[in-house]
C-alpha cells in the first residue's frame, strides 16, 4: 500500500507499506523492487512490523510507468528480487543439509571465496585429504 506520496522537485518520493512484513527482508536500499510491473530502485528501506521502503521517480519514470498515476492509499503489485530469495534458500539449505546438491555447490563457492582472500593475504591453509 502506498503510504505517501512526496515531491521533491520534479520527482516523486513514494512510501511503501507491505502486507506481509515478512517480505521486507528482501528489500535492500539500491536493490531492485518490481511494483505493478516496472523495476524500480529501492532508495530507503525501514525493517520492522510497521516497515517501509520508498522509491523516487523521476519525470522520465513518472511518464512510463502505472504507479506514478496512484495515490496515498492506493494498493500496487510487489514483487521482491528473486537473487535474494535464491541466496536465502541456498544458505537454508546449507545449514540445514536439506539438499546434498544447494548444500555442496554453496560450500565450494565459500572455499573459494576465503581461500582467495587467504592468499591475497598471504596465508597458506593445507585441507586433510
Amino acid at each position: 500500500m502506498i503510504l505517501s506520496v512526496t515531491s521533491d522537485g520534479d520527482a516523486l518520493t513514494f512510501r511503501f507499506q507491505p502486507r506481509d512484513p515478512s517480505i521486507l527482508r528482501y528489500v535492500v536500499e539500491k536493490g531492485f523492487i518490481t511494483l505493478d510491473g516496472a523495476s524500480l530502485t529501492v532508495t530507503k528501506v525501514q525493517d520492522g512490523q510497521d516497515g517501509w521502503w520508498e522509491v523516487m521517480l523521476i519525470p522520465y519514470t513518472q511518464e512510463k510507468v502505472v504507479t506514478a498515476a496512484k495515490t496515498q492509499g492506493d494498493h500496487v503489485n510487489v514483487e521482491v528480487d528473486m537473487v535474494g530469495k535464491y541466496v536465502e534458500k541456498n544458505v537454508a539449505s546449507y545449514f540445514e543439509g536439506s539438499s546434498v546438491g544447494e548444500s555442496a555447490a554453496l560450500e565450494k563457492l565459500v572455499s573459494r571465496i576465503v581461500d582467495k582472500r587467504l592468499n591475497a593475504a598471504g596465508i597458506k591453509i593445507t585441507y586433510p585429504a
